[in-house]
């Protein structure tokens, strides 16, 4: 039962000040009987009431707004949990039956979310790919499996080569992207056989054992089994996501699980710094940091030679949109 203190930091420096941000976090871990939050506390500049509220799928959403004149603003969540191992799904619990409890999901809520394909021209092309990966005799469990290995063997990851913008075309014609690309990918082919998949938000704490996305927000896929329930894979690490991931958030894709959402007004440039920090049982921590400016013509500027990834792109996209 592995303890995690996760501290992720989201701050805004202006380059003059601005006012009546109004911002959405879903940065509220899942408590259940997998994944038991000890404390989690947020800090937010000029301690603003932030209101909160469950949403359709289940996520704890907080909104706040800060109304006075500021230059900064720093949303710190600072959280310690304690994970459980979760069984895998036993050979024995499936059968062929499973595809048609499945095929009788289809039009069963809330299933229906989360079989729902978004547009990919590449489907006639991934289409033998995923005939070819489910073999006949393989339960959805061992489906899902292969489909992971698919994604995770033919994807190169590279950070920064996408953004939240980049299309599932793209990233098809790019072979490359980073853990969101990886997670969409995959519930594209499990969506296309008819296993219910959505789209999972959080941190991956494998205390250093060079796992990709370790230290930073993270993103896989849950798979709904029949007779299991939903079953945590990261394509990004070909592997189940279990006691090592945290999680925050669940949804369709990643619009519906980003972290921190905001708006201001003022037309000032602005910087955006993000780091994610993971202090692990033996005291040791890593640390994941993004930095880049926004300019005033709204075309982004790196502020460092640093590699910027999905999550602080998806920012700075919200920023410029809706100054």
């Amino acid at each position: 039962m592995p303890e995690f203190k996760i501290q992720h930091i989201t701050k805004y420096t202006y380059d003059n000040f601005v006012r009546d941000s109004a911002n959405k976090i879903i940065l509220y871990p899942i408590n259940d009987i997998y994944q038991e939050v000890l404390k989690h506390d947020l800090i937010i500049t000029g301690h603003p009431q932030v209101d909160t509220y469950i949403d359709y799928y289940g996520n704890q959403i907080g909104s706040f707004t800060y109304i006075e004149p500021h230059n900064s603003l720093a949303i710190n969540s600072q959280l310690s949990v304690i994970t459980h191992p979760r069984a895998l799904p036993m050979d024995d619990m499936f059968s062929a039956e499973q595809w048609n409890e499945l095929y009788n999901l289809r039009n069963v809520v809330p299933y229906i979310d989360f079989l729902k394909q978004e547009y990919f021209e590449g489907l006639s092309e991934l289409r033998p790919i995923v005939q070819a990966e489910r073999k006949i005799e393989d339960t959805p469990y061992h489906t899902a499996l292969n489909f992971s290995k698919y994604v995770y063997k033919n994807f190169e990851y590279i950070k920064g080569v996408t953004t939240v913008e980049t299309t599932l075309d793209e990233i098809w014609k790019l072979r490359a992207g980073v853990c969101q690309d990886f997670a969409h990918l995959l519930m594209v082919m499990l969506r296309y056989v008819g296993i219910p998949a959505r789209y999972v938000s959080g941190y991956i704490c494998p205390n250093k054992d060079g796992m990709r996305g370790e230290g930073a927000t993270h993103a896989w896929a849950e798979a709904y089994l029949p007779g299991y329930g939903w079953l945590g894979i990261d394509p990004t690490n070909n592997c189940v996501a279990n006691e090592n991931h945290v999680r925050l958030a669940v949804g369709r894709n990643f619009s519906d699980c980003s972290p921190v959402k905001g708006v201001y007004k003022g037309t000032s440039g602005h910087t955006l710094e993000v780091s994610v920090s993971v202090g692990y049982q033996d005291g040791q921590v890593h640390e994941e940091k993004d930095i880049f400016t926004v300019s005033n013509s709204n075309a982004p500027k790196p502020a460092q030679s640093m590699p910027r990834n999905s999550y602080a792109k998806y920012m700075e996209m919200i920023q410029q949109q809706q100054q």
